[in-house]
């Protein structure tokens, strides 16, 4: 119970924080009042990218051992990304479980860490948009695209940015 009281205090504070003091590129809210385990996320797809102008709508899951464990985040609006699986949810380094990865591809350094926030989470898919990892792809067919058929992959993209605009 303790640690759930603990994250809820933190995650209220974070809150607070980027209500005093929004950030550039993307905005924040609960999804609802009396849940602050579920935040409402909108990331404006970043300047001079293949996503630039679209607004893409995410939620953020946090577990009750916040922030010793990392949030999930899953984009509710359609996302075509090599690091976002086929149902949404995205697949970075820091949101992955902290200590050693057990397939040996990221360093315990790479992975979550208690000090980030939502903050630098969102600042992280931000940059995971602007520079792909086609390495370990979460989406197999989009990083395929990118790597061997760049003009189908922005022309994907880009229906996806005016469909986002159309949305908002």
């Amino acid at each position: 119970m303790a640690t759930t009281t603990q994250a809820s205090l933190l995650l209220h504070k974070q809150l607070k924080d980027l209500c005093r003091n929004p950030v550039d590129g993307f905005s924040a809210g609960l999804v609802d009042d009396s849940n602050i385990f579920e935040w409402s996320v909108t990331i404006i797809g970043p300047p001079d990218t293949l996503y630039d102008g679209g607004y893409f709508n995410a939620i953020m899951s946090f577990p009750p051992n916040y922030p010793n464990s990392p949030p999930s985040v899953r984009f509710t609006s359609e996302m075509w990304h090599p690091n976002v699986y086929p149902d949404g949810r995205v697949c970075i380094s820091i949101l992955h479980a902290p200590g050693d990865d057990p397939n040996g591809y990221e360093l315990a350094s790479e992975r979550w860490s208690p000090v980030h926030t939502v903050e630098s989470i969102v600042l992280s898919i931000i940059s995971m948009l602007s520079s792909p990892n086609d390495e370990s792809p979460a989406n197999i067919e989009a990083a395929k695209e990118w790597r061997e058929r760049r003009e189908e992959f922005k022309r994907k993209v880009g229906r996806i940015v005016r469909k986002s605009q159309e949305m908002s």
